[in-house]
């Protein structure tokens, strides 16, 4: 697994668009203009956001994430190596789902007519 998965999985996802706001070789994928997933530069894993900062440390302290640096504590950078591929489109999907359900429903529709 790697960038290459996640930029699939991503890809695949209704309304997903990709861009590199910072520059540099990030991968950042939105839908409705919001982030759902984030490859950094270094490149060693993806970011994404989770219901809450409770289920994030719950996450962390599993040791099946770590803190996503530069984001919100809701959010945990998942080692694409270190997790088996259903678990990583799992997080990646789930991350989706949060950040699209807090779009507005007329945008939400849009979306999902597109």
């Amino acid at each position: 697994m790697g960038r290459a998965t996640v930029n699939e999985i991503c890809k695949a996802l209704p309304g997903a668009e990709w861009s590199d706001p910072w520059g540099g070789g990030h991968d950042a994928w939105k839908v409705g203009g919001k982030m759902f997933a984030c490859i950094g530069a270094a490149g060693d894993g993806v970011s994404v956001k989770t219901p809450s900062i409770e289920d994030a440390q719950l996450l962390i302290e599993m040791q099946r994430a770590v803190k996503a640096p530069y984001f919100h504590r809701s959010w945990v950078r998942v080692d694409w190596d270190a997790v088996p591929a259903d678990e990583l489109r799992d997080r990646i999907e789930g991350s989706y789902r949060i950040i699209f359900a807090g779009l507005t429903k007329k945008l939400q529709r849009q979306i999902a007519g597109s």
